[in-house]
């Protein structure tokens, strides 16, 4: 016995029409499925010849020399498809190739400094206007750089006073293309007793510089370099000890300086600064940025504001500190972002 189950003409109907709908849909020209699948892969191999761009001008800007076997490895692509993509970048007269060397052409080197100069501008602004964490700036910018307009990255720049240079000390291009040759010296090239003050962090690959954040490493902080061994870089920065292998230690760029208070800091921690203590505040350390940064501002700590640390918190973190007038509590990973200048004992 044969069952045939027969289905409403209503529902039918409706069955059929969305078919047609979502078939009509997908072959839309401009906003179908079809034409959205196109898109996504036009971008996608847009954003791969933008990177490899980004690559040899970085390569070209630091003096290194590149060819197919770097850039794959830079993309993290197979020699295959980075071989057809250098071929479209010739056949875009964007790249050439001598003696299995690659090198920008004019028109390549002008796409670059372009999408540089983007990525540039919106790190600067991730890092001063968001809270987003430091080891997220760059990939954050990497893929903010492949999505929005020259338009908008100039208007950006308008906004925050057309900055030069981005937070891990990289210089901006100009909307010209213009940019400064580099200057200073790997750290690891220091020798003991040699001081600097660091101008740059490289943040790539993001496991080393993550390293450095945690360090507490920022861009001006005085170096003082006590021991150098084939396996480690010691050195004094802000009266901690750091220790870094070579290879990490080539990632930060310094300015080498004869200032003998590159030796220690100038000045204390509002971390240390114990009850019934007052201090002049000094500054906020450069490596706060972003919301913390103004929300210390916002809550009195500015230069020339007096502060005293009158009371602790039962864990003993937050504790409270007077600012103009005001009782405001202030973690110690916080505290140890402001620099002053102790005063004499409350009474």
């Amino acid at each position: 016995m044969i069952t045939i189950l027969m289905i409403h003409p209503g529902i039918s109907l409706i069955i059929g029409l969305i078919i047609i709908f979502v078939f009509y849909w997908f072959l839309c020209p401009k906003k179908g499925g079809l034409a959205l699948i196109s898109k996504f892969t036009q971008n996608n191999k847009r954003a791969l010849l933008e990177d490899a761009l980004k690559f040899l001008f970085n390569c070209e800007y630091t003096k290194t020399i590149s060819d197919i076997n770097s850039l794959a490895g830079h993309l993290n692509i197979t020699l295959d498809r980075v071989s057809r993509l250098v071929n479209r970048l010739t056949e875009l007269e964007l790249v050439q190739i001598n003696n299995l060397t690659l090198t920008l052409t004019d028109t390549g080197r002008s796409y670059a400094l372009r999408i540089v100069r983007i990525h540039r501008i919106w790190e600067h602004y991730l890092a001063d206007h968001t809270s987003i964490s430091p080891s997220d700036w760059h990939n954050e910018a990497c893929r903010l750089e492949h999505l929005v307009t020259e338009e908008e990255t100039e208007k950006l720049a308008a906004q925050m006073g057309n900055p030069v240079f981005d937070p891990h000390g990289d210089p901006i291009p100009t909307a010209e293309g213009e940019l400064p040759k580099p200057k200073g010296v790997p750290l690891n090239t220091l020798k003991e007793g040699e001081m600097g003050r660091i101008i740059h962090l490289e943040d790539e690959p993001r496991s080393i510089y993550e390293q450095l954040v945690v360090l507490g490493l920022y861009l001006g902080m005085p170096v003082y370099i006590t021991d150098v061994t084939d396996k480690k870089i010691t050195f004094i920065a802000e009266d901690e000890e750091c220790v870094l292998t070579p290879l990490f230690a080539g990632n930060i760029t310094v300015e080498k300086t004869a200032d003998e208070s590159s030796k220690q800091s100038k000045y204390d921690l509002l971390s240390s600064l114990k009850i019934g203590e007052q201090a002049e505040v000094m500054g906020i350390s450069p490596n706060c940025r972003g919301q913390q940064r103004r929300r210390l501002m916002d809550l009195g700590i500015v230069p020339g504001s007096n502060v005293s640390a009158i009371m602790k918190s039962a864990s003993g973190d937050p504790v409270g500190y007077r600012v103009m007038g005001t009782t405001i509590g202030i973690r110690k990973q916080h505290a140890d972002q402001v620099f002053i200048n102790r005063k004499i004992k409350i009474k």
